[in-house]
């Protein structure tokens, strides 16, 4: 039995088995340090995926609310189930303000480049005077070494494949998931695409003062990341 599924949902169903959530921590920690010489009232994380992120650091923050976005329906219900205020929605049509927007998790790189202007419009009408941007975006060296290639994954009930490859600037990512349904198996596959963006084009598109650059190294001794941190300012 084969199905097109949203590759978002897709993801969602094997993020588990991708190493993804080990390396969390050591990013997570980028923003928390942030945050924490921040003062904010109110976070929204685009992109929020499981949760996770706002599940490891809301604690430390017991006077502020935390809210998430996603577009993928499998992603919300997981934020969801971790108590976490999440709906799914696009980002131009939330309804809030905050005091700080964030991006995890190379949120940014899912974005076409001519999606990046409308992006940073948003972006902008949803902070309040004098809120923060943080995001981390893949580096150059992050997609070329790091992220190309085959990868293979199992559990008792879960067989996922996944062939990579960067070319041009545009990241691809073939999946093939097998899932066992008492002695059937069920396969879905997807495409998610990533694109490189050159440091200097996302500042521009967000129309926000850069206050700090961070490199990180989640896989290696060079920086597969940038964590970075915009601010703005209505005048």
């Amino acid at each position: 039995m084969s199905q097109e599924t949203n590759a978002l949902d897709l993801y969602a169903r094997i993020e588990d088995l991708l190493g993804v959530k080990e390396a969390a921590p050591d990013l997570y920690a980028h923003y928390l340090l942030t945050l924490q010489n921040t003062p904010f009232d109110s976070l929204l994380d685009v992109g929020c995926g499981s949760g996770d992120f706002i599940a490891s650091i809301q604690n430390a923050f017991p006077e502020s609310a935390f809210r998430g976005i996603d577009l993928s329906p499998e992603m919300v219900a997981r934020s969801r189930d971790q108590g976490i205020d999440a709906e799914v929605i696009d980002l131009c049509a939330d309804p809030g303000q905050y005091g700080v927007i964030t991006a995890v998790f190379d949120m940014l790189n899912y974005l076409e480049p001519s999606q990046l202007k409308r992006f940073g419009k948003c972006v902008r009408e949803h902070l309040m005077d004098g809120g923060y941007f943080l995001s981390d975006i893949n580096t150059l060296y992050g997609f070329e070494e790091v992220a190309v290639g085959s990868f293979i994954a199992e559990d008792d009930d879960r067989f996922v494949a996944i062939d990579s490859d960067f070319e041009a600037g545009v990241y691809v990512s073939d999946f093939t998931l097998f899932e066992r349904d008492g002695e059937l198996w069920h396969k879905s596959a997807g495409t998610i695409r990533q694109y490189h963006h050159a440091h200097e084009a996302i500042t521009q598109a967000l129309g926000m003062e850069e206050i700090d650059t961070v490199p990180v190294m989640l896989y290696g001794d060079e920086a597969d990341k940038m964590f970075c941190v915009w601010q703005y300012s209505r005048q």
